[in-house]
């Protein structure tokens, strides 16, 4: 397959993939009850990283469309992180637990607010170790959230439980947009890998939209 078809596909399976995350919610397939473990939002978050792994793992023209794409639009995706207030806003509310929505919360409002700055400035080979560094920290920002959304009932057994993250809408975070950031997170940093450290001052990203 050649980029265009790469970027059909690819553009095709994302919104399959948010199609099902919808109806799945919709039919409360990820709702947690009682003290049940959230096997389905597991599923839901580690599905797609696998299979994109696998696909990387075992296709060179699959890595190479990657590695073709703009590293600044895709860390400029980032910026909607802010809506991360949301977490915080509920957990006001007694709706979620702090000890999940304040980390979860705090760290994509850093993530969403220092994405365009990181696109800008950072997604440059000179500025290769900072840009790996600044992917890192948004990973960084989204395994907490998932460790403590997954341990928050043993933390602090009385506090507010974790089951609007797992209904409607809520539930299209972990199920669609936490596996997706995880993946434009891999992706950034597979191609600022391949930048060339020797590169001028203000050079341009040596990878093109596609």
């Amino acid at each position: 397959m050649n980029s265009e078809t790469y970027r059909k596909v690819s553009l095709g399976l994302i919104a399959a993939w948010f199609v099902f995350a919808l109806v799945a919610s919709s039919q409360h397939l990820y709702v947690v009850t009682g003290s049940a473990p959230p096997i389905g939002l597991g599923l839901g978050v580690l599905t797609p990283l696998v299979i994109f792994l696998a696909w990387v793992s075992f296709s060179p023209r699959f890595r190479s469309y990657l590695l073709s794409l703009d590293a600044r639009a895709l860390t400029l995706i980032h910026s909607w992180r802010f809506v991360g207030f949301t977490f915080i806003t509920l957990y006001t509310y007694g709706l979620l637990p702090g000890v999940f929505a304040m980390p979860a919360g705090w760290g994509d409002i850093f993530m969403g607010a220092t994405a365009p700055y990181a696109a800008k400035h950072l997604a440059t080979p000179e500025r290769r170790s900072s840009f790996i560094a600044w992917q890192l920290l948004g990973m960084l920002d989204l395994f907490v959230a998932l460790a403590t959304a997954m341990t928050s009932r043993f933390i602090t057994p009385d506090a507010p439980s974790m089951a609007p993250m797992s209904m409607l809408p809520l539930s299209l975070v972990p199920t669609f947009g936490v596996p997706l950031l995880l993946i434009l997170h891999i992706v950034s940093i597979m191609q600022a890998r391949q930048w060339q450290a020797t590169a001028q001052v203000g050079s341009p990203v040596p990878s093109a939209a596609v």
